[in-house]
């Protein structure tokens, strides 16, 4: 919790005077109940209408000047309480922003979200109601109990016994109900998870004809979500009949003892009125009490989580790099497993990729080929071996101004890095909800339209683009839903070109198109691959067939190095993916111990 104080801290002036001007109102309405004995002791008894008129200005009075207090201490609130949960939102957002692949995986995506929009907006409400209540309601009812031993100290016993046994359940149900409501987060979370997969996923969904066993596993989460919700609910519902039962039997208790001061000629028929007010001010305010608590409850599970994620926050200041240029890439017996993995996803993998030159990247699936493009971009870390850029490692290639390199932040470090001279399309075409033009800008955020022009073109788009409506101005809906698999593969290979990295990577990013637009796009990317090291990862032989050097992957491991004609001769593994694309074809005799 102390870790979320530091987004309060710019309203530290609202956090003060909130509370005082809430402590202002809270000391008139304390003054009230004496007023009204006044009013019955002198103004009724004596029949004083001046005097009753006068007491009856001064209440209004003092309700106005309570009622300004209040507003003003409601708008301190709410921009306090507002304030910090954009800027809690902003740090969440950079956090998730500046986590590497293997942290994001590690919460999954539905989690992410219930942080930063459900378990914030539980959080603003609870420093709201902190900031108006958490010391006017306390100030109240110790104020109350005060003010009782001003009129009758025997009556004002019955307040002492009552408010501390009431504080006892109010704790109480405060320490049960606390695990109960991070249960319920944790269970939101999960609930969040299979909406968005249902949702992102519904045309599977139907097609697998799934709709009834997705319902029931959807109703089993929310029933158990609501089963713990309502077992909290239970228990934070015992507060407000308790609460009732001991104040009003308190109330019981000083209509006794007051009566009896009243037949005694120890205190006057309007003091023992005031008593009164007195005890259904402390009924009010710890009413308000334990509706703080459960809100402040929920809150601090919510806080908890919101903690987790930000206590191993990474840094935030970019890594310099003195190198303008990235001439060569080098892997030496590198290798990489996932978290949790009994194998290495790739092993031993060697190669070296110079400026100009096209490599390929081939395999079955799951053979890696993702993971070791992944651990060019520096996505992930590798676990051994060692990963050169222009001869140096790449990790002192990152550090080169940053010595102070906190090992932590080593793989973010690299992937900032990294990405000033990365261009990359992943297996999955992502566009943004905008416009064609807006995703582009995402490759150069200064590019002109000859440029935005001359990337669509290489990337084989030009045509369909210029047949929307708007062309470069066309809605692109949230996702790309409004495009074709293909068209959102030749737009997103076009933001990756309209860069011109130096190090570009398709990651099986034609896999969508046909075989003659597939023709044109490799002959764009040719043109700009003089300037650059180009990593093409597909499944298709003849995707790759032309690069200047092929890599061959198999269960992880390196099967083969080289050129087509090469591994045609040297790779039995290469051999079968291509005999099983081109069946018709005649290969070249395969040379002795080729593996």
């Amino acid at each position: 919790m102390k870790q979320l104080l530091k987004f309060l801290k710019p309203y530290t002036k609202e956090s003060i005077l909130g509370p005082i001007f809430k402590l202002i109102e809270a000391s008139f309405e304390l003054l009230i109940p004496l007023v009204v004995a006044g009013i019955i002791n002198r103004g009724i008894a004596n029949s004083d209408k001046t005097y009753i008129l006068k007491m009856g200005a001064v209440m209004v009075a003092l309700a106005f000047v309570g009622l300004v207090c209040a507003v003003t201490a409601q708008y301190f609130a709410a921009k306090a309480a507002t304030g910090f949960a954009a800027s809690l939102r902003e740090a969440i957002f950079k956090n998730i922003q500046s986590r590497t692949f293997s942290q994001l995986e590690e919460y999954g995506t539905g989690s992410l979200i219930t942080r930063i929009t459900s378990d914030v907006n539980q959080l603003q409400t609870g420093v709201n109601l902190v900031l108006r209540l958490f010391l006017r309601s306390p100030f109240i009812v110790f104020g109350a109990v005060i003010m009782a031993f001003t009129v009758d100290a025997k009556a004002a016993v019955v307040f002492v016994i009552c408010v501390p046994l009431l504080f006892i359940v109010v704790f109480a149900i405060l320490l049960k109900s606390i695990p109960l409501y991070k249960k319920v987060q944790n269970s939101l979370d999960t609930v969040t998870v299979k909406t968005r997969e249902n949702l992102s996923g519904i045309r599977v969904l139907r097609a697998f004809n799934a709709d009834d066993e997705e319902r029931e596993s959807f109703e089993k989460d929310i029933d158990y979500l609501k089963k713990v919700q309502l077992l909290a609910g239970r228990i934070t519902a015992f507060m407000n009949p308790v609460t009732f039962l001991l104040v009003n039997a308190a109330t019981v208790a000083v209509l006794y003892v007051g009566a009896t001061e009243v037949f005694s000629g120890n205190i006057l028929r309007g003091e023992l009125i005031a008593l009164l007010n007195y005890m259904a001010q402390i009924l009010v305010e710890l009413i308000k009490l334990a509706n703080l608590i459960i809100t402040v409850t929920k809150s601090l599970a919510c806080a908890d989580r919101v903690s987790e994620m930000l206590k191993d926050t990474n840094g935030e200041s970019e890594t310099a790099v003195t190198d303008k240029k990235i001439n060569s890439i080098e892997f030496k017996k590198v290798g990489f497993s996932y978290p949790n993995a009994l194998k290495e996803a790739v092993k031993d993998i060697s190669f070296e990729a110079q400026k100009g030159e096209i490599i390929g990247i081939i395999g079955g699936t799951g053979s890696g080929k993702t993971t070791l493009v992944n651990l060019i971009c520096g996505y992930y870390g590798a676990k051994s071996g060692e990963i050169k850029i222009n001869d140096t490692k790449l990790k002192d290639f990152c550090e080169a101004n940053n010595p102070d390199l906190k090992e932590e932040s080593e793989v973010l470090a690299i992937t900032r890095a990294m990405r000033r001279f990365i261009g990359t399309v992943p297996q999955t075409a992502v566009l943004f909800k905008g416009t064609i033009e807006d995703n582009l800008r995402w490759g150069k955020s200064d590019a002109d339209k000859e440029e935005m022009d001359e990337s669509l073109k290489r990337a084989a788009a030009y045509d369909f683009v210029y047949q929307k409506k708007g062309a470069l101005k066309a809605e692109v809906n949230e996702g790309g839903k409004n495009f074709s698999g293909g068209q959102r593969q030749r737009l997103s290979i076009a933001r990756a070109l309209i860069k011109k990295p130096e190090i570009l990577i398709l990651d099986d990013s034609t896999s969508a198109l046909d075989y003659v637009t597939e023709k044109k796009v490799r002959a764009g990317i040719r043109e700009i691959c003089n300037d650059s090291i180009c990593f093409i990862v597909s499944q298709r032989a003849a995707s790759i067939m032309d690069a200047d050097k092929i890599i061959v992957l198999e269960n992880g491991e390196e099967a083969g190095v080289g050129s087509h004609d090469e591994l045609l001769r040297n790779c039995v593994a290469y051999r079968e993916i291509y005999k099983s694309q081109f069946p018709e074809e005649e290969l070249p005799e395969l040379k002795e111990g080729a593996v």
